[in-house]
């Protein structure tokens, strides 16, 4: 096995920098103070140098050196109709000279607005296809035979781009938190995140091990159950310790995530996350988003009135 901080240099050097990072970390002062709460902080991985900014770009920065490793000139990728990592792969795609495929489901609107017009901004090859399910990675294949017939190289991301090759990309991000709380003198003592597909938390958990951090990393999960979400993350940290060759492994039950927060479902606005928005927004200026922060701020909103951290925590949004 390898030592942590190899790997560390190792991860570096396995991905490209076309993202900006790292990226800032401020302090919600008036946040912090209208909930009477622990210090607040924000890591502000909105202002990643891809479309409009979003978490996705430290994954991204992975699949595409493997891409380009593989020759790859088409890319493929999957999401919603306003799925920010569709549109952020889009984007990447042309700033590196590819073409990108987008398949994308649901339903064509009558007008294209939010990341599906900037998808179209971005001349990608959109195609469109009702629900989700095993049709869909099918289709992408479908997609991908066709291309490589016409003389192409296609590379496919699935859906997130969370598979153990981009956990490092949260590592990474742990890593930046590290360095900038060393500067402050301050110690780092809570993570909160939205989990959807699962790479987020599990990176920032393989962070934290490579790293000896004892941060809790806390999971507002978007879609799945508790039981669900606990499973694909500590997956994807296993996954990458055996791909990385690092000596660690967790189980289900070290993953800390809660699924109190989905509520009505996947992207479906309720009042406590518009009171959320509101409130960040009001308070500090930030817009957060309603499907993955906005319910992640909900959770760190609802754990603060609890009591779940110390008044003296450093807590990072």
């Amino acid at each position: 096995m390898t030592n942590n901080s190899s790997v560390l240099k190792k991860l570096h050097k396995q991905k490209l920098s076309f993202a900006g990072f790292p990226t800032p970390l401020q302090q919600m002062p008036r946040l912090s103070k209208a909930l009477a709460g622990p210090r607040l902080f924000v890591k502000r991985d909105d202002m990643t140098d891809l479309a409009y900014g979003g978490n996705k770009a430290r994954k991204l920065e992975f699949l595409f050196a493997d891409a380009k490793n593989k020759g790859a000139d088409t890319m493929i990728s999957v999401g919603a109709i306003q799925s920010n990592c569709a549109c952020m792969v889009a984007s990447a795609a042309r700033r590196l000279g590819m073409k990108p495929v987008l398949v994308l489901v649901g339903k064509e609107p009558e007008v294209a607005d939010g990341n599906l017009l900037l998808d179209k901004l971005l001349s990608a090859d959109i195609h469109f296809i009702e629900g989700y399910g095993p049709h869909v990675e099918e289709y992408m294949n479908k997609l991908a035979t066709e291309l490589r017939a016409k003389g192409h190289r296609p590379y496919v991301i699935p859906a997130g781009a969370s598979v153990p090759s981009t956990v490092p990309g949260y590592a990474l991000a742990m890593e930046e938190l590290v360095n900038q709380f060393k500067e402050t003198g301050e110690k780092l003592d809570a993570v909160v995140c939205a989990c959807g597909t699962g790479g987020t938390q599990a990176g920032l958990i393989f962070g934290a091990k490579l790293l000896d951090v004892t941060a809790k990393i806390v999971g507002a999960s978007v879609f799945a159950s508790k039981t669900d979400a606990s499973n694909t993350v500590s997956r994807l940290v296993n996954e990458a310790a055996e791909l990385f060759d690092v000596d660690l492994s967790i189980a289900p039950e070290d993953v800390t995530v809660f699924d109190d927060y989905i509520k009505e479902g996947y992207g479906i606005l309720n009042n406590d996350v518009t009171e959320a928005l509101k409130l960040v927004a009001k308070t500090e200026g930030i817009f957060i988003d309603p499907v993955y922060t906005g319910k992640a701020m909900v959770m760190l909103i609802d754990l603060i009135k609890k009591g779940y951290f110390n008044k003296d925590d450093n807590v990072v949004f």
